[in-house]
């Protein structure tokens, strides 16, 4: 079976998701088992949101992801757009299904820059006008 490359990125995350088509079902992020990786229930569903729109399951592939950079739920959202790129390489009729859903959409917000003389990016010191 071929196996398919693909890239998905949300804020400072970056994936790289290999996905081949087999029985053998596992997933592996950074080397390790997906519920050792990911702390948390939700973020668990998120990566998988994309098997659960096209009514299939991750075990029918073997998954194996590097993902770096960002926090948990930045990795988890741009392992979920690799994945939906990936499925659509397997099949071009599941681009519908994942294109309504939004797995495909890059998501562009990005942490805004903290300004000189300034606390934060927006917040400023308290103005007295006397």
């Amino acid at each position: 079976m071929e196996k398919i490359i693909k890239i998905g990125r949300r804020k400072a995350a970056v994936a790289r998701c290999f996905i081949k088509q087999s029985g053998a079902g596992t997933f592996l992020i950074n080397g390790r088992e997906l519920s050792d990786y990911m702390p948390t229930e939700v973020l668990r569903i998120k990566v998988n949101q994309p098997f659960a729109v096209l009514g299939l399951t991750s075990a029918e592939f073997d998954i194996n992801v590097n993902v770096y950079g960002g926090g948990v739920n930045g990795q988890a959202e741009s392992i979920r757009l690799a994945i939906a790129r990936a499925l659509i390489e397997f099949n071009e009729e599941n681009r519908p299904a994942l294109k309504k859903a939004g797995f495909l959409t890059r998501d562009p917000r990005v942490v805004e820059r903290k300004k000189y003389g300034h606390k934060k990016a927006r917040k400023n010191f308290q103005f007295s006008k006397r």
